[in-house]
């Protein structure tokens, strides 16, 4: 969609008429207007994408103007101009609303070039407001996004497993999302509003498993100086998700058979039993019928997990997923992470497309996240993508690529590529540089001096 309907609006007719005539070469559809009032009576009658107004004018001035459109016409794209242009007056436009603001006397080029920056990034905004109502219309699931039919039908899985308190084996490699499905499970259960509690079944040490799980009475162990309830009782009523399941010692197995099996735990030291009402969502990356048969996983703990097995596929497999979920993920950053909307653009998009995601759905927010802090402007295209990609070149390198398969002249160009663009970011700032490239400040000044580069004083 286009973005070429302008009103123009400047009190000195001369330069009103001067600058539709301008426009119209161009190709724009242009209507010219002396005053604020005409403007507002205009975009009344008449619906514009731009307004290109001046700011000092009678009556009604521009700044006036900017608020009324804002109000009335928030879809309509105000850039301001004018001959008294100081910091404060466009800085207190660009507060109120003004997409851009243009000191005169300006050249053609500028106008041109501004109006061609706005129409660019509202064509973007526009679109990526229409794909997340596509997306959230059709495809998410308490935070889950996708397009593609493999995960539609394990979407349509979780809906209906939801509401029973089987347990649920989820499979897939890691970076997939399994604790994300894991979550909408438990979110769409009747029982939302009890604990969802959540451990890494490989991060826990071997001599620390069974309190973790089952819990310890004081005075059981040298360090045990208090009762403490473990993760079965801390999710008693809610979801215990056990993520890397494979993971846990086979004499662990036997004991979280026994806990499923009865419904009750007992606290390592302690006497009694205690009843729990629990359920479990495990996940793993192993394929664990093949651990069963090289005797490192437990077949009764298999079959008692693998009520509702769900395997989530690998990203490159279902490649109709990646645009939804980058924007939906990109929506996410732009949220958490301040400073306006990021918009994807095409090229950058298609950079996406191309890549295999060996790291999965994680490889992608870890990347986008980065590209959002180092980008220069909130536009992610290819320019701020690729360097970022494993094995990919960057625009500057491609050539270079081409005639080279150096794998060590590639990571220089990247790397090279990487530093220049955070010390732009950071406005040469190596401190802050250093921390956005996740390196020590004295690594950064070697690399500087390495490299050649050039930081101001």
């Amino acid at each position: 969609m286009e973005l070429k309907k302008i009103l123009v609006v400047d009190d000195e007719e001369s330069v009103c008429g001067m600058i539709c005539v301008l426009l119209q070469k161009e190709g724009f559809q242009v209507s010219g207007v002396n005053a604020g009032r005409k403007a507002l009576e205009r975009l009344g009658e008449e619906t514009f994408d731009m307004v290109l107004c001046d700011i000092r004018m009678p009556e009604m001035d521009g700044l006036q103007l900017l608020d009324k459109v804002g109000s009335l016409y928030p879809d309509v794209i105000m850039i301001m101009m004018s001959a008294f242009g100081t910091v404060d007056l466009a800085v207190e436009a660009m507060k109120r609303g003004a997409y851009d603001y243009i000191s005169k006397p300006f050249k053609p080029d500028e106008v041109l070039l501004t109006l061609r920056k706005a129409q660019e990034r509202e064509t973007l905004r526009r679109e990526n407001v229409r794909l997340r109502e596509e997306v959230g219309e059709q495809f998410s699931l308490e935070g889950i996004v996708a397009r593609s039919p493999s995960m539609k039908g394990i979407m349509e899985t979780v809906r209906k497993v939801s509401g029973y308190k089987s347990h649920v084996l989820i499979g897939g490699e890691s970076g997939t999302g399994k604790e994300v499905l894991a979550r909408a499970v438990h979110r769409m259960s009747p029982w939302k509003d009890k604990p969802f509690v959540a451990v890494n079944c490989g991060a826990i040490p071997a001599t620390l498993m069974e309190s973790e799980f089952f819990g310890h009475v004081r005075g059981a162990y040298t360090d045990a100086v208090s009762d403490k309830a473990g993760l079965f009782e801390e999710a008693s009523g809610g979801t215990l998700f056990l993520d890397e399941i494979g993971d846990l010692p086979i004499d662990l197995q036997v004991k979280l058979l026994r806990a499923i099996q009865e419904g009750e735990i007992r606290r390592v030291g302690g006497s009694s039993s205690i009843r729990v009402d629990v359920r479990i969502i495990a996940a793993t990356a192993r394929d664990l019928a093949a651990e069963v048969e090289k005797g490192r996983f437990r077949e009764d703990l298999f079959y008692r997990l693998n009520v509702v097995p769900i395997k989530i596929p690998p990203l490159r497999e279902r490649r109709e997923d990646i645009r939804p979920l980058a924007e939906h993920l990109v929506n996410r950053l732009s949220q958490r992470l301040g400073g306006g909307l990021r918009i994807l653009s095409p090229d950058g998009m298609k950079a996406l497309h191309r890549y295999p995601w060996p790291g999965n759905v994680r490889e992608m927010e870890n990347l986008l996240e980065r590209a959002a802090i180092l980008a220069d402007s909130t536009t992610l295209g290819s320019e701020e993508i690729l360097p970022l990609l494993t094995g990919q070149a960057g625009p500057g390198t491609e050539d270079a690529a081409q005639e080279d398969l150096s794998i060590k002249k590639a990571t220089r160009a990247i790397e090279k590529k990487l530093i220049e663009r955070a010390l732009r970011k950071t406005q040469y700032n190596r401190s802050q540089a250093a921390r956005l490239l996740e390196i020590s400040h004295r690594a950064l000044l070697y690399k500087i001096k390495d490299y050649g580069l050039e930081v101001p004083k």
